[in-house]
């Protein structure tokens, strides 16, 4: 069950970057460290969703069903969209104090949760990957999969929490650069839209 293979396919599957990496390196430039903490956090949440669905079997409905697929995706496509024009929008200065607020915090969690929740190719990703590592003629296939799915989220959360500090380690740099903040938030808020245009392309 949690082999060796899982763990190592699990870790370049989280590496890989995505939306809740892109939404949370940009949170740890541009917000500080412990914002990007709650960004991981969000993300992290948005895979219970997930992984209700496939051990519900919604997952399956899913995967075979045209118009829930496409209600869904669209769903996410529009909000990565529109990520995309409130980063692009944004003329804010990057916070240097590195502080943040309940309600911060709450909007940081709740916005990284739907980022991830709203990828319907999370959905599939669990109902084509976890079950390939259940141990075959068990008895207990839904415990199984809980631990699987806990060991992955919390590799989820520890990466991109790291992902996060390493973005955090640029920050001094990129604030002495009212240039180089420009140009960040353009390159987040295309990589948003880029990703939501992927999306929308996407096929099952």
């Amino acid at each position: 069950m949690l082999s060796l293979e899982f763990l190592i396919t699990s870790f370049i599957v989280v590496l890989i970057p995505g939306t809740g990496v892109v939404f949370t390196i940009s949170t740890g430039l541009v917000q500080g460290r412990k914002a990007s903490v709650f960004a991981a956090l969000g993300c992290t949440a948005g895979i219970v969703p997930h992984l209700l669905a496939t051990i519900l079997g919604l997952a399956a409905i899913l995967h075979t069903s045209a118009l829930a697929f496409q209600v869904l995706k669209y769903a996410g496509v529009a909000y990565l969209f529109y990520i995309a024009i409130v980063t692009w929008r944004d003329k804010s200065a990057f916070a240097i104090d590195g502080t943040t607020s309940a309600s911060t915090a709450i909007g940081l969690t709740v916005k990284a949760f739907l980022l991830n929740i709203l990828n319907p190719k999370l959905t599939i990703f669990f109902l084509a990957f976890l079950p390939q590592f259940i141990q075959p003629g068990t008895t207990e296939p839904i415990w199984q999969l809980l631990i699987l799915s806990a060991t992955f989220m919390v590799m989820t959360f520890v990466v991109f929490v790291a992902y996060g500090f390493l973005a955090h380690a640029f920050r001094k740099a990129v604030i002495e650069s009212s240039r180089v903040q420009g140009w960040l938030r353009r390159g987040f808020a295309a990589t948003f839209a880029g990703l939501g245009a992927n999306l929308a392309f996407t096929e099952k």
